[in-house]
């Protein structure tokens, strides 16, 4: 999700800090653009390259745009539901993108339907528009704080009207946002790495229930809600953000180290070679290494035409773009005993493959480590973990896991040791996460019609 306001390329400004945002999400791509009289969009299924073609920023001129590429955790998969979401009425255009989870939408929704409103879409982000042009409130800006009320969840969003740029941060702040400036220009995004790629400069990051107003006149922040304290998602750091990008001051790279090095002191293994499962656990590989002392080599090679597997929208998809995206360097690890780290295991179904690819090759013996804890619980606020069955370490043991995956040895990150590898450049500070996919304890509400029927007695026991 990126944003800018006051610049005379905005449309292309967004389309650049998009590019390095890809990682966030491969299903869609839009960009909507203002020239201070009305909105115009351009948005399709398909990586950000293939919806935007050579000329077709000649439509999209205008002062101020905002972007996002689509992960669906939310709604169907349909064109409606690309973001951002474009709506026009008589008393002015609005547009909205989001990254996160409401997790009373559906709630909300029926309540809305009830009240004569009529959806275009089944995302849940289209519930906020709802919420702000139904506000009785005059100024778009205490309409928005008037549905912010409304809504819980995990949530950042950006809203474009043809005057303005409102951006907002859940109380929990739980998904990162930041802003920057371009020469006079304001620019939001939810990585700093976006702000790299444009040559924007990084001022700080968007605070938890904070409320920003951007237009002609200037920016103006407040608090819609009082924040209990971060609860920023552990898998930002530990998997979905760019090596590149700092969240509260932390680089993402440092912390993936520190997670490696911790994850060698807790686990250590009796081996020639540590290999890392490209391009998240990279960073982890080379921490286990430099604490362990055993070398660190390439011993997978990424196709780089092959987009993240995990974020797939479907298990068989998943399974082919294993099968497509990692090659074994037989060199490095044939006849070699090899530790082998990966950030996570979700479903089992990438570790699995890629243990095979290294038997195949002639590895002697596998070592998985770990550089988190077992994620055991679904994530309701943006991240595909959906129901507590598909997660292999909810439903196996450590010694099932192993078999499973084949693998000679399996070792986790403890929830203390993660604790303690994010924080700030020398290792200690506990900076306020959420840990709700390791421990099944939610920092936010999360309503009954989320929960999978299979799963509402565990989820109600942990509430």
């Amino acid at each position: 999700m990126f944003g800018i306001w006051g610049h005379e390329d905005a449309a292309q400004i967004a389309y650049y800090g998009l590019h390095s945002l890809q990682h966030r999400g491969q299903e869609g791509a839009g960009i909507v653009v203002t020239d201070g009289k009305g909105l115009k969009v351009h948005k399709d299924a398909g990586l950000l390259n293939d919806v935007f073609g050579k000329g077709l920023f000649e439509e999209l001129k205008g002062k101020a745009a905002i972007g996002h590429v689509r992960y669906t955790i939310s709604g169907g998969r349909s064109y409606e539901n690309i973001e951002p979401l474009l709506f026009r009425s008589s008393t002015g255009d609005m547009a909205a993108a989001h990254n996160g989870s409401l997790t009373n939408a559906q709630g909300l929704k029926h309540q809305l339907e009830s009240q004569g409103s009529i959806f275009q879409t089944t995302s849940d982000s289209e519930v906020l528009v709802h919420l702000i042009k139904r506000s009785s409130y005059i100024s778009l800006e205490d309409r928005f704080k008037n549905a912010l009320s409304m809504i819980k969840g995990a949530y950042a969003f950006l809203v474009l009207t043809e005057n303005e740029m409102v951006v907002a941060l859940d109380p929990d702040g739980i998904r990162p946002l930041s802003l920057g400036k371009l020469g006079d220009a304001y620019v939001v995004a939810s990585e700093t790495c976006a702000f790299d790629i444009v040559g924007a400069e990084y001022l700080r990051e968007v605070k938890p229930g904070e409320l920003i107003v951007i237009n002609d006149e200037g920016l103006k922040s407040e608090m819609f809600a009082t924040s209990p304290g971060r609860s920023i998602c552990a898998m930002e750091h530990i998997y979905f953000s760019r090596p590149d990008s700092n969240i509260e001051e932390v680089n993402i790279h440092t912390a993936r180290k520190n997670l490696g090095k911790q994850l060698a002191i807790e686990a250590p293994a009796d081996a020639d070679v540590v290999t890392g499962v490209p391009d998240s656990s990279i960073s982890a590989a080379i921490g286990f290494a430099e604490e362990s002392g055993i070398p660190y080599e390439l011993g997978l090679i990424k196709n780089r035409y092959v987009g993240r597997t995990f974020i797939q929208p479907s298990q068989a998809l998943r399974e082919q773009g294993v099968k497509m995206k990692l090659s074994p360097v037989r060199g490095v690890v044939e006849g070699k005993r090899v530790v082998m780290v990966d950030d996570s295991i979700v479903r089992g179904t990438t570790i699995r493959r890629i243990v095979k690819l290294l038997r195949e090759a002639g590895a002697k013996e596998i070592h998985l480590r770990i550089s988190s804890p077992p994620v055991i619980s679904p994530c309701y606020y943006g991240i595909d973990m959906k129901t507590k069955k598909e997660l292999i370490a909810a439903n196996m043991t450590l010694e099932e896991i192993k078999e499973e995956v084949g693998a000679d040895s399996v070792a986790f990150l403890s929830i203390e040791g993660l604790k303690k590898a994010i924080g700030n450049e020398d290792g200690g500070e506990d900076r306020g996460l959420c840990l709700a996919c390791f421990t099944g304890k939610y920092p936010i509400e999360v309503y009954s019609e989320m929960v999978d029927s299979q799963e509402k007695k565990n989820y109600n026991d942990n509430i």
